[in-house]
């Protein structure tokens, strides 16, 4: 029996009433700051994970209190240090190696420090979470009867390691290619990979709403903790794969805007009878993919630091796309807010945004 951990916390306040049903009804403010004193705590057993080829696997969610918007203004060794003692709780479990959830992927270092005062291996799962997030977009944009290779393609948050990694994958690939990041120097330097990759260089901009004004497709993978995009300045029919935890799109700007496609990136399902003794949200047996990817290397053996740090090689990208199809891991449909994405919601999506369109081309036409 092969064993994982992988680390979780509340995104926001609201999610620590999931464990603390008191927290409902205390605000915001207070349950942070409650949040704050209270040590990381193994919250479930996960039981039934089997692979395709035989192998089979338990692990451990371990919870750090700590939500988003804390991971981010508290100090940064005061995190890790948190982080550092749920991998630890982990370990004691019997994991032998620990994903890292959300937040805790993504301060600091992206899990360098956190690896370095731990003895087991640790990932961030980013790398499935690319290669899922693009299947996705894949599959998404032939549903809305569109192709890569004509779309105009914005990446917000590109100088994040998920961010970049998409980058470097969709150039070439896609019609144009769009770039935004707020930090102007390492935006550049992105930009400098895509184009030493693809040969073509991409348009950058520091502005969310220009990004999203100029594409007709979208990866959203920045690491604010509320919504960042605009309805108003999304174009009609727009593909939005967002793979951001907090949301970078709220579900208003979907209410508001049916002539556009928004769907979760990075919902896998998970080979076997799995239980993961936890209710996060999705449906029975099926996971975030920075978690399937800790279940992967757990089932192959692979107790290894197989995604660190902010720079994802592309090679192993493809290399954990494969081990997934080996044990039976798969991008679980499409999802849009919680529910999954049949046919006669795309075709409404398309109609909508034919209707949107014609009423634009009227507003142009000269009286």
């Amino acid at each position: 029996m092969e064993r994982f951990g992988f680390i979780i916390h509340p995104l926001k306040a609201r999610d620590v009433a999931r464990k603390y049903k008191v927290a409902r009804w205390l605000p915001d403010s207070w349950v942070e700051a409650i949040a704050r004193h209270i040590p990381p705590r193994t919250v479930s057993h996960i039981t039934g994970v089997r692979s395709a080829a035989g192998p089979e696997a338990e692990g451990w969610f371990v919870a750090c209190s700590l939500t988003s918007r804390q991971m981010l203004a508290l100090p940064e060794d005061f995190v890790v240090q948190h982080i550092v003692q749920a991998a630890r709780i982990a370990a004691q479990e019997g994991a032998k190696i620990v994903g890292l959830g959300a937040f805790t992927a993504v301060v600091a270092d992206a899990g360098i420090s956190v690896a370095k005062q731990v003895d087991v291996p640790i990932t961030t799962g980013n790398s499935y979470t690319v290669a899922t997030a693009l299947e996705g977009l894949d599959m998404a944009t032939k549903a809305m009867g569109m192709t890569l290779a004509d779309s105009t393609v914005a990446v917000l948050g590109a100088t994040g390691s998920i961010g970049s990694a998409c980058a470097r994958i969709l150039a070439g690939t896609v019609g144009q290619l769009v770039l935004m990041g707020r930090d102007e120097k390492r935006l550049e330097q992105v930009a400098y990979d895509v184009a030493a990759r693809a040969g073509v260089y991409p348009m950058t901009v520091t502005d969310v709403g220009e990004a999203v004004r100029q594409a007709n497709v979208i990866v959203a993978v920045t690491s604010a903790v509320e919504g960042i995009v605009d309805a108003n300045d999304l174009q009609p029919g727009a593909v939005v794969c967002d793979v951001a935890r907090p949301r970078n799109v709220a579900r208003a700007v979907a209410e508001a805007r049916d002539d556009v496609f928004v769907f979760e990136g990075g919902v896998v399902a998970v080979p076997g009878d799995v239980n993961f003794g936890l209710d996060f949200g999705f449906p029975v047996r099926t996971a975030y993919a920075c978690m399937a990817e800790t279940m992967i290397l757990a089932l192959e053996q692979r107790y290894e630091p197989f995604s660190l740090g902010r720079e994802l090689r592309v090679d192993r990208i493809e290399e954990i796309r494969q081990l997934a199809q080996k044990h039976g891991f798969k991008l679980a449909g499409l999802r849009s807010f919680e529910r999954a994405v049949d046919d006669a919601y795309i075709a409404r999506v398309r109609e909508r945004a034919e209707e949107r369109r014609r009423g634009r081309e009227r507003t142009l036409i000269p009286v």
